[in-house]
């Protein structure tokens, strides 16, 4: 008989890791799959569907801020004559999956929560054509009724799993191929703008759970050996980096990278929160490879760190900052200059933090609102306030202030291609600073490298006090109400920020440029010794 494959339809930024776990679980059950990016055309989309002809198309639904996209795509899809088993899957599809009916009638079903087993056992009775409907964490449609099926129990050792499935491998800088990777899933935390406890909460035994890292390591060589993977980037929310566990998970982890001659010849990068960065054990880490870190900053005030309830004090995240700076070890960070309680006056102490904190340079700034995102205790805060507006799918709030308002929605339009273009300054910035890290772990260092360094730090520097200056000046501008009577001066600065991007995007370029003249000339050097 022949097998119909299992069909994702997916963002497919970098590796899409849920989603190769399941496609790992379907291999292994001789179920073929693909995944198509759902930014594609429909047309395009449709034409791939009609010749796979596939047995179940699963749709990736984690955010609701893209449901639009998935509401027009599967409605057309269904027009146009698809005809097989429709499910979704996903934070959202979990948590709101009644919502995401009455928004997606031609589902079929949702499957809710984790999905390795779920999807296996639906493609199993689909082509035994065996009752469906009563498959574990499933949800479907019943005569205008939704029908929650009882949930299966999450798999507890998450090394049973089969490695995910990846498509080939990109590079990531220089030739060197990158992939991404898990060590665990879950959070202790809850954040009050995170839904991440919230998605875990039926399940209070599983909230955290961490592989074995000798079982991470094997995987780190299997990609290393085999797929001529060198970077790795973890997904984990959280790394298992705090307290006395995650300790002795980290020495095992570096002991079993040395064992396996990895340490040298692999570069790795982490999410974690600043109050878990010790020095000790960050310092291991990054002897066996860690080269950047993500840090969940998120306000540089103790107020807002108590809004978030983030459970951190701000000497806490300054500590952690500067013992990243101290073992010169990269960082990004989340920072939510925006959010439901922010005023002029919040606003100028978080500026003022990160002109402090990254105003050397150090990593480059960006602009970020909270959103309220579904069942987060920020929505329902703002839902009890009677403060959310919008339709599902686009839920957003106005600040306290309408002056605050005016000022968000002018900066974001002046800044938007500063901070969310892929050409845009903090991105290039973000890319020349990783060049940088690579260069310095593969290639001998010599009087150039450092001034190159030194040249792309300064420009990250100098871009983001012209940024912070730029938003406590427009700040005080909206604040005094001067925005209402002169729009001579919002344009006059609307162009001087253009200018300034332009400005800041040629320099990191020609840094950029001659950092890849340095790497060639070491290429000859290296061939021509050897």
């Amino acid at each position: 008989m022949k097998k119909h494959p299992v069909v994702f339809i997916a963002k497919r930024e970098y590796d899409n890791i849920g989603i190769g776990y399941m496609a790992a679980m379907l291999r292994d059950a001789g179920f073929d799959s693909k995944i198509i990016d759902v930014s594609e055309k429909k047309t395009k989309i449709l034409k791939k569907l009609k010749s796979l002809e596939p047995a179940i198309v699963g749709f990736s639904v984690i955010y609701q801020y893209n449901i639009d996209r998935y509401i027009k795509l599967i409605s057309f899809l269904r027009k146009s004559g698809i005809r097989c088993h429709l499910t979704a899957g996903g934070h959202y599809a979990s948590l709101r999956y009644e919502e995401l009916f009455e928004l997606l009638p031609e589902l079929d079903s949702i499957i809710r929560f984790e999905g390795e087993y779920t999807i296996v056992e639906l493609a199993k009775d689909l082509q035994d054509k065996n009752e469906w409907r009563n498959i574990k964490s499933l949800v479907y449609a019943d005569k205008g009724k939704i029908i929650a099926n009882p949930l299966r129990e999450l798999e507890g050792d998450l090394d049973r799993l089969p490695y995910p499935k990846r498509r080939p491998l990109s590079n990531y800088a220089f030739n060197m191929k990158f992939s991404t990777i898990l060590a665990g899933r879950g959070c202790r935390y809850n954040c009050s703008f995170c839904n991440l406890r919230e998605f875990y909460r039926p399940f209070p035994r599983l909230i955290k759970r961490t592989r074995k890292p000798e079982m991470v390591v094997k995987e780190m060589e299997y990609l290393y050996r085999k797929k001529g993977c060198s970077v790795f980037l973890f997904q984990d929310d959280d790394f298992p980096v705090s307290g006395k566990k995650g300790t002795e998970w980290i020495e095992r982890f570096c002991m079993e990278l040395k064992s396996r001659e990895l340490s040298n010849k692999i570069m790795w990068k982490i999410n974690c929160r600043p109050d878990e960065i010790r020095e000790k054990i960050f310092l291991l880490m990054k002897n066996h490879g860690l080269f950047l870190v993500f840090i969940g900053i998120e306000d540089g005030t103790d107020s807002g760190l108590k809004m978030f309830n983030k459970q951190m004090t701000l000497s806490e995240s300054l500590t952690g900052i500067d013992t990243l700076k101290k073992l010169n070890i990269g960082f990004d960070f989340g920072f939510m200059l925006f959010h439901p309680a922010t005023t002029f006056k919040s606003l100028r102490e978080n500026l003022d933090f990160l002109k402090s904190t990254v105003g050397d340079g150090y990593s480059p700034v960006g602009l970020i609102k909270t959103m309220p995102y579904y069942e987060s205790l920020i929505e329902k805060d703002l839902i009890k306030e009677g403060r959310i507006k919008g339709r599902p799918g686009y839920r957003d709030y106005d600040f306290l202030e309408e002056n605050m308002n005016k000022y968000y929605k002018f900066i974001v339009n002046c800044f938007s291609k500063w901070t969310r273009d892929s050409n845009g300054v903090q991105n290039i910035s973000k890319w020349a600073r990783n060049y940088v890290s690579v260069c310095s772990r593969n290639f001998e260092s010599t009087i150039i490298l450092p001034l190159v360094e030194r040249e792309i730090k300064n420009i990250i520097a100098e871009s983001n006090l012209f940024f912070i200056s730029a938003m406590n000046e427009l700040a005080t501008y909206f604040e005094s109400g001067e925005y209402i009577k002169d729009n001579i001066y919002l344009d006059s600065y609307r162009r001087k920020i253009k200018t300034k991007h332009k400005h800041f995007t040629a320099k990191i370029n020609n840094s950029m440029s001659n950092l890849l003249v340095f790497t060639e000339l070491q290429r000859h050097v290296h061939s021509t010794t050897s």
